[in-house]
């Protein structure tokens, strides 16, 4: 620090300063201090940092497969809200959480220096699964672990249900249903509910067909669904479900509102540009990010949250891949 003071012209108090990202530093100095520190290879001590502040301005962040658009949506709002409050962020995924690999990876973020945890997605794995020091702050998403940790999750029941009841008030006798993977907390919870629906309004409960989240499962539940001339209405775990089948109903000569009306759920942009435009649930998967590293700081700053959860609202999108079924 005394070299990159006296290289820069500046007081070490100048250079620590920078280093910390004080903005009561004038911007021409500052400048000249960062040459300096380039010029030199000066690396701040953040260990040393972090005991001055009491705090290492990290969140360590747990997901399971980060290519999934709702986990990848989700994390981009963890880190908008983390580098919004110059928060750093540790990532680690686990692909498959309810096993020994998921304690194995918590164990290294909460000894990698982090001032909290957040669980993007953990499938089904429970608290067990979870061994974290008592002291860490934690808050979760869509997971078996919301009973235990604060969460921020979408009100999944509640948007459900309106894709049902949108589809059986336009006339359908019943609704089938593509299901998300097994191990994902939220795909049942979305099962559940487009069945206690179903049985609330007095019509059959057709037999749910096995999927995933991928838009080749959907493909392959809609070439199983186009060949039965009673299915008229088909409710997909999410979006991209929703567009392999819509493309495997074309195919089998099916049509696309006019034989078999067809709802997501997520709200992706993209379904606004299918043909035709998809009918689904909205939810803000950015919001969850968010308000999961709000829930991580107030516990940061001595705030007890129990298992606080915060509800994000969802909303039915009506578009063009939903009408009366054909008499």
């Amino acid at each position: 620090m005394s070299d990159v003071a006296h290289l820069a012209g500046v007081s070490a108090q100048t250079v620590s300063r920078v280093a910390a990202g004080s903005a009561h530093v004038r911007p021409d100095t500052r400048e000249r201090v960062l040459r300096a520190m380039n010029q030199l290879g000066y690396s701040p001590n953040r260990a040393a940092q972090a005991l001055r502040r009491g705090s290492f301005k990290t969140i360590g962040v747990l997901t399971q497969q980060i290519h999934r658009t709702g986990e990848a949506l989700t994390t981009a709002g963890v880190l908008e809200a983390a580098t919004a409050v110059d928060y750093a962020v540790n990532l680690v995924q686990v692909e498959r959480p309810a096993s020994e690999e998921l304690r194995e990876a918590v164990y290294r973020l909460s000894h990698q220096a982090i001032d909290g945890l957040v669980v993007v997605q953990a499938g089904r794995a429970g608290r067990e699964h979870l061994i974290l020091p008592p002291s860490l702050p934690v808050a979760v998403s869509d997971s078996t672990l919301v009973d235990y940790y604060p969460s921020a999750s979408a009100d999944q029941v509640g948007g459900v249900r309106h894709a049902v009841k949108h589809l059986l008030e336009l006339g359908h006798r019943t609704v089938h249903h593509v299901c998300g993977p097994e191990d994902s907390q939220s795909s049942l919870i979305r099962k559940a509910t487009w069945s206690r629906t179903l049985q609330e309004a007095g019509v059959p409960v057709p037999e749910a067909v096995p999927g995933g989240w991928e838009a080749a499962a959907g493909y392959e539940a809609g070439l199983r669904l186009a060949a039965d001339p009673e299915v008229t209405a088909v409710f997909c775990a999410n979006d991209e479900l929703a567009l392999g089948l819509i493309r495997a109903m074309h195919e089998q000569d099916r049509r696309v509102p006019r034989d078999v009306s067809v709802v997501g759920f997520d709200g992706l942009a993209v379904g606004e540009y299918s043909f035709p435009p998809l009918t689904t649930v909205r939810q803000d998967f950015k919001r969850h990010g968010r308000e999961m590293v709000s829930l991580v700081l107030k516990q940061a700053d001595g705030a007890v949250l129990d298992n606080r959860s915060v509800i994000i609202p969802t909303e039915l999108l009506v578009r063009g891949s939903t009408a009366p079924p054909t008499a």
